[in-house]
């Protein structure tokens, strides 16, 4: 990676409230948090880099590389703020969108909502052409049916156009020859190929795919184009990289040709950081938790890698309900996503119980403690008001919280409905949320088959360290691991993240007609295609590969990865790949089905560099040394005594490896707090993490 030897490398991460900067040079960094700017998220994005670069008194030309990851993207399809789209399909199925997966996701709901399509339907123009499951043409593009196309694009000001037809990813010649069409008329039209974007089996989610890209395509690229333009005029001469939804950074080309790729990229670049801390600390079962001013991530991380999927689901009409989102299939990092964030809102409902999220207070108005106009509580005003947060040290002091006006709404919000103290609802409000949170972590790794009781949890986020006790006292976890820097945690795994790039194919193949030959040429096609993207940010760097097919046993509905052999392959590696899906499906479902022959469906090629900064240091046992006296002591309320305490408060700059603090206590730096409830006892590594151990375990 050309970041220039000796130079500082800058990570960006745009969140719903707060915009998180990391200046980084070797194991050096300095962070700092402004609020997100959401009505032109480059300028929050500016303000981060001059301050923390005033801080450090470091200039553009000693700026070697920049990491970005933004949720942009994901609220442009939440909100509906994109362009407006077209989708060119195959003469029959302009209805395949509102059709979706012909189920319902809500059984027994009878006033059922299901997702709007993002192209109405009087803007899903028919194209008359037809292919095979094979790529043969059954019936000739009808360039007639484009040019009547062109004209309705014309009339209706189209901005963007997603061109999907039947089995193109087959065979995306008649895709191509409309881009070619589009392309000559009308130069400026944004136009995305589904066989692109998305080169795979199952139509619907092909076009859900093709025109959530379509959709975004034109905004990202204004904005990454401007925010470009801006940093050159600011005299930043470097590579300029995104992190994606994989865990991946790619250029800025690609970014802007394929957004969609886009819309995890922050907390893709938290379950990079935990992966790392899972494997400096020597963890192999880990469940990362990532909370900011928003949402909640919880993501589970086996052998220091996290679990990784290739689904994902934009703006759920029912927030957590699998199926009632947009599916887009791009690569993904597997988590679990919640509206349970620092500025999520609390309320009572008619059945007088404590709601909290997925509203969220944002940076605008913030919440009621901000003082920017916020009337609502929300959970960072319950955390002050039970002494989870220290006032003078919040911020590094640069934010003064007005405690008053927090006790105000909690009162006006939750209070006087239920008849209860200030204190008592903050303790309601934080007890839903942190229940939500360990309801979905239970939920989330019974899904994969997993013990979330069984494992560690690396807490990160401005949030998450104050939650995290709690949490882990619900979930029984007995050790949790607080990184250095937690609070800016996914900007700081933006720098730990490889750039890398990943390529699928559908090419259906039984194993019992296994074709080497067709599987060689369908690997050396995604390498090379992969290769052209990873070389633009990597020109000389060592490249690792990694090869899966996505196989089943033939009738059944769904495929499971399956690693593949780094070689050419031959007829003798059919039994071996046999081998590996059975192992795989085993180590899954927990058994085989015998007699049953497999088929491979898909196939993915991912190319990437090592990562930006190796594992320099793993923990090592450090002797117990005194710990420094506290700051101050505060009130505080402990749940797990259920009662007001007195609580020590120190500095996490001023504790050194090996010192021990016993619960309860608050360890406060500039960006979060550590709260360390009365069940857990902190010790600092040898890293600098705090450690957080239960009582009573080893």
């Amino acid at each position: 990676m050309a970041a220039g030897e000796g130079k500082y490398r800058l990570a960006v991460d745009i969140g719903g409230t707060f915009t998180d900067v990391v200046l980084a040079r070797g194991g050096n960094r300095i962070s700092t948090k402004v609020l997100t700017t959401h009505d032109d998220p480059g300028a929050g994005f500016l303000a981060g880099v001059e301050k923390v670069m005033a801080s450090a008194n470091v200039t553009p030309e000693k700026i070697g590389l920049i990491i970005h990851g933004t949720t942009l993207a994901t609220n442009a399809l939440i909100e509906r703020r994109g362009a407006k789209t077209a989708l060119l399909t195959t003469e029959g199925h302009r209805d395949a969108l509102e059709m979706a997966y012909e189920n319902r996701f809500e059984q027994y709901d009878v006033n059922i909502d299901r997702p709007t399509p993002l192209v109405p339907r009087y803007l899903r123009i028919p194209i008359r052409e037809r292919m095979n499951k094979d790529g043969a043409i059954l019936r000739p593009l009808d360039e007639a049916y484009v040019r009547s196309a062109i004209k309705v694009i014309k009339e209706n000001d189209i901005e963007s156009v997603a061109v999907g037809f039947l089995h193109a990813y087959a065979n995306p010649a008649h895709e191509l020859r409309v881009e070619e069409i589009l392309k000559n008329e009308l130069p400026e039209l944004s136009v995305t190929l589904a066989s692109l974007v998305c080169p795979e089996i199952r139509e619907y989610e092909r076009l859900s795919t093709a025109c959530a890209n379509a959709y975004v395509r034109p905004l990202m690229e204004r904005y990454l184009n401007k925010l470009e333009t801006s940093l050159a005029e600011r005299e930043f001469d470097c590579p300029f990289l995104v992190m994606t939804s994989g865990g991946g950074l790619t250029t800025l080309d690609t970014a802007a040709k394929f957004p969609i790729r886009l819309v995890e990229s922050g907390p893709a670049g938290g379950a990079i950081l935990a992966k790392t801390v899972a494997r400096e600390c020597d963890l192999d079962a880990v469940v990362s938790f990532d909370m900011g001013g928003t949402t909640a991530k919880l993501c589970l991380i086996d052998n220091f890698e996290p679990l990784t999927s290739r689904t994902f689901e934009v703006d759920r009409v029912y927030r957590f309900k699998k199926g009632s989102g947009l599916p887009v299939r791009i690569p993904v990092i597997e988590m679990v996503e919640i509206g349970a964030g620092g500025g999520s809102l609390a309320s009572v409902d008619k059945l007088k119980r404590i709601q909290v999220g997925p509203e969220s207070a944002g940076s605008e108005p913030g919440p009621a403690a901000y003082d920017r106009g916020g009337e609502r509580p929300a959970v960072t005003d319950s955390d002050i008001l039970l002494g989870k947060i220290v006032p003078e040290y919040f911020a590094g002091g640069e934010f003064v919280l007005n405690i008053e006006k927090a006790d105000k709404a909690m009162m006006r919000a939750v209070g006087e409905p239920l008849g209860l103290t200030s204190a008592v609802a903050a303790f309601g409000v934080s007890e839903v949320v942190d229940e939500n949170m360990a309801a979905a972590a239970r939920a989330h790794a019974v899904e994969w088959g997993k013990d979330i009781r069984s494992r560690s949890m690396v807490a990160f986020g401005g949030a998450a360290p104050l939650h995290a006790a709690r949490l882990g006292e619900k979930l029984s976890i007995d050790k949790i691991i607080v990184p250095t820097g937690a609070g800016v945690g996914s900007a700081i795994g933006f720098l730990l993240a490889p750039i890398a790039y990943e390529v699928v194919r559908s090419r259906h193949m039984s194993l019992v007609d296994f074709d080497a030959a067709v599987a060689n040429a369908i690997m050396a096609q995604m390498h090379e295609e992969a290769s052209a993207v990873v070389r633009q940010g990597a020109p000389d760097a060592p490249l690792v590969e990694m090869r899966q097919a996505f196989m089943r046993y033939q009738g059944q509905g769904h495929e499971i990865a399956v690693d593949l052999p780094l070689k050419n392959l031959s007829i003798d590696d059919a039994a071996t790949i046999r081998d590996e899906f059975n192992t795989a499906y085993e180590r899954l479902y927990g058994r085989t089905i015998p007699g049953v022959a497999i088929e491979i469906l898909s196939w993915t090629l991912t190319l990437k560099t090592a990562s930006e900064e190796s594992i320099k240091a793993k923990t090592e046992s450090v002797a117990i040394v005194p710990a420094p006296l506290p700051v101050k002591v505060q009130k505080f309320f402990d749940p797990a005594l259920a009662q007001n305490i007195d609580a020590s408060v120190f500095l996490r700059d001023a504790l050194s490896p090996g010192m021990v603090i016993d619960g309860p206590a608050l360890i406060t730096e500039d960006q979060t707090t550590t709260v360390v409830t009365s069940s857990y006892t902190a010790e600092v590594n040898s890293l600098g993490y705090i450690v957080m151990t239960m009582k009573g375990e080893a």
